[in-house]
């Protein structure tokens, strides 16, 4: 019998890679989004799969389905989403997290929870690993993602020790690639979109600011990993690119690879904006085996040739 699997925010960048990864491997998916910020045409092509289900829902209210497994993926998690309606976010981090647990607790099912390296906010330590519990401003404008991450992560915890719950804790970095939202605000998609249209490109604070980058495909790939790990792994693991990159040299890629004769303007860093961030994979590669495979040329090439797909088509 096929491992019935929900995929909460599933028709958003992430969910959808790890859907279509999902019903490739024999699952039966059900994709659960309310596309506030993922799309339908994200998952359009897997509908003609008789393992794949399609369901509009918000996760700040209970779902009542069977199923085996839950990836618990639905957050907004670019600042300029998660910052559009920062109640609604936490209330997504938060009350998510209980609906789905409660629905691990009554099913039994295994649950992993797509936490972030927006839990170490601002940090001190670098690079990051999992014992570090962070830098965050609680009272910021960043709080309603970080801050709800950090809440579902305590939440997943106490569902474990309290009621026995085969839980999973994903810490994500940076990740980037096709289906990324072209608004969203984040600056893989944001340099893409602005060079490949000839509009200057925005570097906030002077780019000296570090960031590193996994491509999607990776990152799906331990996501399953984890998932499939042994119960009395929880985490929370790390999984991102280990590869440190200033945002400076991220922009300068972007120009080379398009082309593009863009102009590099510069304006104010955000407010509580990380100055460096790279994830310690050594919890990822001892327990999972796991390690990113494609590089930045490659994934960013890969990434261009969607965004120019898309705008062409707009």
């Amino acid at each position: 019998m096929s491992l019935r699997v929900l995929v909460t925010g599933g028709a958003g960048f992430i969910g959808s890679h790890l859907c279509k990864r999902l019903v490739e491997d024999g699952c039966d998916v059900l994709c659960v989004d309310n596309y506030f910020t993922g799309a339908k045409q994200n998952v359009v092509p897997l509908q003609a799969y008789d393992n794949f289900e399609l369901m509009r829902h918000d996760v700040t209210f209970p779902l009542y389905v069977e199923v085996d497994q839950i990836y618990n993926l639905a957050c907004p998690a670019s600042p300029l989403h998660y910052q559009f309606d920062p109640v609604q976010t936490t209330k997504t981090s938060v009350h998510g997290a209980i609906n789905m647990l409660g629905l691990a607790k009554r099913t039994r099912a295994k649950i992993l929870q797509a936490s972030t390296s927006e839990v170490y906010g601002d940090p001190e330590e670098h690079p990051q690993t999992e014992t570090y519990w962070g830098r965050v401003n609680p009272v910021g404008i960043r709080a309603c993602y970080d801050e709800g991450k950090r809440c579902a992560e305590t939440l997943f915890f106490d569902y474990q020790r309290q009621h026995g719950l085969a839980i999973k804790v994903a810490r994500i970095f940076n990740t980037y690639g096709p289906n990324m939202h072209r608004e969203d605000g984040r600056v893989v998609s944001n340099f893409i979109v602005q060079a490949l249209q000839g509009n200057p490109m925005t570097i906030y604070g002077s780019g000296d600011q570090t960031r590193s980058f996994c491509y999607v495909s990776d990152l799906v790939e331990g996501l399953i990993r984890l998932m499939a790990s042994p119960d009395a792994l929880h985490g929370p693991i790390n999984l991102g690119n280990p590869g440190e990159f200033q945002i400076i040299e991220l922009a300068r890629k972007v120009l080379a690879m398009t082309g593009s004769h863009s102009a590099l303007v510069y304006e104010s860093l955000p407010q509580d904006d990380p100055v460096q961030r790279q994830p310690d994979m050594t919890l990822a590669r001892t327990n999972l085996d796991w390690s990113p495979t494609v590089d930045l040329d490659e994934g960013l090439g890969e990434t261009i040739r969607y965004f120019e797909r898309v705008l062409s088509e707009a």
